[in-house]
Order: structure tokens, then sequence, then C-alpha cells
């Protein structure tokens, strides 16, 4: 019996921030990226969330998207379902599920380009693929944002 729930539990989708990049806790990235004047990137997901998985292998395990989003942005990871406290640069503290209820983050995975001082730019929610995540770091960080609207900038940038 001990065997078959080893073998169903390590069956179970995990979807953990992607290998190979670093993302810190919300708190700690809000204080990084104005540190270091960057935007933020937030990861909101959850453990069991398949288009979390699939996201992470399908479009995260791209070495371009790789390349951008680790330089052009501090990397935040929320877990939907964690009650880990958080402290932010206002002292204010809140849970990460607290958090998604204040970022209005309802499923998962939901991908939020920020300002850092917290203000959101773009929340993007569901499978993305590395195509996406590669327009959505144009829009970004090539400043398109501050002129249109991301259907906009699609529309001109297909």
């Amino acid at each position: 019996m001990f065997s078959v729930l080893t073998l169903l539990s390590s069956s179970i989708s995990r979807a953990d921030p992607p290998p190979g990049y670093h993302f810190l806790r919300y708190d700690e990235a809000l204080r990084a990226a104005k540190q270091q004047n960057k935007k933020l990137f937030v990861y909101y997901g959850r453990y069991g969330c398949g288009f979390c998985d699939k996201t992470n292998k399908e479009s995260f395990s791209n070495s371009e998207i790789h390349k951008l989003y680790t330089e052009h942005y501090v990397l935040a990871y929320v877990d939907a379902e964690s009650g880990q406290r958080l402290t932010l640069p206002n002292g204010e503290r809140l849970t990460e599920m607290e958090l998604g209820a204040r970022l209005k983050a309802l499923v998962t995975p939901i991908f939020i380009f920020m300002e850092n001082d917290g203000k959101i730019l773009l929340k993007v929610p569901g499978f993305q693929t590395a195509k996406d995540f590669n327009k959505y770091d144009q829009y970004i960080y090539g400043g398109y944002y501050k002129n249109f609207s991301l259907a906009q900038f699609l529309e001109k940038n297909p």
C-alpha cells in the first residue's frame, strides 16, 4: 500500500517556479527591484496547477525567455495556497494568499508585470507560450505599455 501511495504522490503534477530562474519571495523582490531600478515579474502559481507545470516545461525552458527575463526583471514567485507571511516595504504584513486576493489573482497561473513600486502594468492569466512571453517582454521592457494597450501593440507587432 505504501508503495502505491508513493508512486501516486510522485506522479502528481507539481508546479514550483521553473528551474534555473532566481525567483524571490514577493517582499524580497519588491525591495530588490527598487535597489536595481528594474521592473518586477510576478509568477502567481500553486502546487498541482497543470497549466503552471505546462508553462514551466514548455515556455520557461526556452533559453531566449530565460535570458530576457533574468536580465530585464526581478522575479517573484507567489504561492497561491501559502500561508507564508510577507512584510511589504511599508511594513505591512500579510500572507501570500492575502497578497493574491489583493492582486485579484483568482486563477493560476497569472503572470504580473509591475513597476518597482508595485503598480501593475500587465496581468496575464493561464498558459503562455515562449512567443507570448517574448511579446510581453517587448511590450513592457520596450516601454510600449506607456502609449499603447497590449491589444494595440500586438496588432502592430504580430
